[in-house]
């Protein structure tokens, strides 16, 4: 272990590496197109000279994204994206097994969060790679001196700067990576309202992820999530999924094939008419508070299940969160209502009891439940979410100073070398056009 990284890392117990390490290489075995960008990676140096830091769930799976990164020659710092999203073996081996600047600590509290970005910023990065906008939002809020508007951590740590300097910081960004939808959406508000100052490539949009990580990745491991929190049989139950996006789509296919009754909630007519015609029940929340028995936010949004909801709900209801950010549940709301709070009757299961002695059950704190009670999304489907994020990164670099300072989307060559190496790994083979229909599909002259 180098000592200038043992000196910067912020982790819960380096004796956790071994495990860690070992997580992570398991991890790796089911990431074929990654490993094989990281091989080309260490021989062609893309990143050289470049600095990171990166703002992302640290699971095995991104310890395999970093380790790519670095193989390119970048200076890498990590930090977590999420309080209770970090597997600390992980974190642990990354710092002392790979070398990789890590600030994460599993369960850390809202100061020590920013602190670890604080971090990521002082590390003067060139690039820098989000899940949820918050290391870029940071850096704009600085940019533009609303110090009010940061965490009191990044606002200790910007006064120090002198203006030029702050500037300066966004000034040499190269380019960024932004992994979820909520910091898409983020990110377009900033494009819009001007602020955003340098290009931004928006992974999530890449078909390559949210068609796989949104809808087979979310939706497995947040029934997974929701399985060893309460050890609950599905089957039978009735499942409310607040979002129809790929995610929900995910999460609700998975449900029924447990056997579960799905219901729909929406705001999207579209989405809402897609999900009658794919044989879901589909209601407003405040029908839905009163039947169901398992609710699961999925919406990217802020407020889905208010308090009115939850005073609807029964007696044992669970709810859960797979969106980013724990807004989506009004969480103060039901504090309010509650008569008690008991904290962890199983890890990561708070009971709320309301007048009546009604229990509403909640999961990972209102947090990612499918990161806070699980383990997150399997390697094979972040195989394609990482490698688009790899070879993004690439191409910012080749692209640097052409890209205009707005929302790119992945470029199409990109999703299709992963989407071919992808399926040669589980050894499909599929067809390939002709010239006739190459031509005809180019054409406009042959008709009826």
């Amino acid at each position: 272990m180098a000592t200038a990284t043992a000196s910067r890392c912020d982790i819960k117990d380096p004796k956790l590496a071994p495990q860690g390490k070992k997580r992570i290489l398991w991890a790796d075995r089911d990431m074929p197109v990654l490993a094989r960008i990281r091989e080309r990676f260490e021989k062609e140096k893309p990143l050289a000279g470049l600095k990171m830091s990166a703002c992302l769930h640290v699971t095995c799976e991104t310890a395999n994204l970093i380790r790519t990164l670095k193989a390119g020659g970048a200076d890498m710092l990590l930090c977590a994206s999420n309080p209770l999203s970090t597997q600390d073996d992980v974190a642990a081996s990354l710092v002392h097994d790979f070398d990789i600047p890590t600030y994460a600590v599993r369960e850390e509290n809202k100061e020590t969060y920013y602190q670890h970005i604080v971090a990521a910023l002082e590390h003067g990065p060139h690039v820098t790679m989000d899940d949820g906008a918050d290391l870029v939002s940071a850096l704009v809020f600085v940019a533009l001196d609303r110090l009010d508007d940061v965490e009191a951590p990044v606002r200790a740590w910007a006064k120090k700067l002198s203006p030029a300097d702050r500037q300066k910081c966004i000034s040499q960004i190269i380019g960024s990576m932004e992994e979820t939808t909520t910091g898409v959406t983020r990110l377009r508000a900033m494009e819009k309202d001007g602020v955003l100052k340098f290009p931004v490539v928006a992974v999530n949009d890449a078909q390559t992820k949210h068609f796989f990580d949104n809808r087979y990745g979310t939706g497995q491991s947040t029934i997974d999530g929701i399985i060893r929190a309460t050890n609950h049989l599905l089957a039978g139950r009735k499942v409310v999924v607040c979002g129809y996006g790929w995610c929900g789509k995910g999460v609700a296919l998975r449900a029924r094939g447990l056997g579960a009754i799905v219901v729909i909630t929406e705001v999207d007519p579209v989405r809402a008419l897609e999900a009658a015609m794919d044989g879901f029940q589909v209601m407003p929340i405040v029908k839905a508070a009163e039947i169901g028995d398992v609710f699961i936010t999925v919406t990217g949004n802020s407020g889905v299940i208010r308090r009115e909801h939850f005073a609807k709900m029964k007696d044992g209801a669970i709810v859960c969160n797979s969106g980013h950010f724990d807004v989506e549940l009004e969480l103060p709301a039901l504090k309010a209502l509650a008569e008690e709070v008991t904290m962890n009757v199983r890890p990561q299961v708070d009971e709320y009891r309301l007048k009546g002695n009604k229990r509403i059950c909640v999961l990972g704190q209102g947090r990612l439940v499918n990161l806070a009670t699980a383990e997150g999304h399997p390697p094979s489907v972040m195989d394609m979410s990482f490698a688009t994020q790899a070879l993004t990164t690439e191409y910012c670099i080749k692209n640097k100073g052409k890209l205009s300072n707005t929302v790119h989307p992945v470029p199409v060559e990109v999703e299709h070398y992963i989407a071919k190496h992808k399926l040669e790994s589980m050894g499909i083979e599929i067809d390939t056009l002709t010239a006739e229909q190459q031509k005809y599909m180019t054409g406009w002259e042959q008709g009826t």
